[in-house]
């Protein structure tokens, strides 16, 4: 089973959980005060180290909004 994330618009919680596949549609009820939840989009990212030890992002750049080929210059 995949894990979706979502976004209480109640209590402002972000939580993931295992849904099944039937259920990607569907809302999830919130951990902390049961209201129901839609899903967000999930962000990921994947680094590798190069033989210096510095990190770079695989297949370019990993944020949205910057366009360098590394997280050196913004921080992350």
């Amino acid at each position: 089973m995949p894990i979706y994330e979502y976004f209480c618009p109640a209590c402002k919680t972000k939580f993931e959980q295992l849904r099944p596949l039937c259920e990607v549609n569907e809302d999830a009820a919130c951990p902390a005060c049961k209201t129901p939840s839609s899903r967000t989009l999930s962000k990921f990212a994947c680094y590798t180290k190069d033989s210096g030890g510095s990190s770079s992002s695989v297949g370019g750049s990993s944020c949205s909004g910057c366009s360098a080929t590394n997280c050196g210059s913004c921080g992350l």
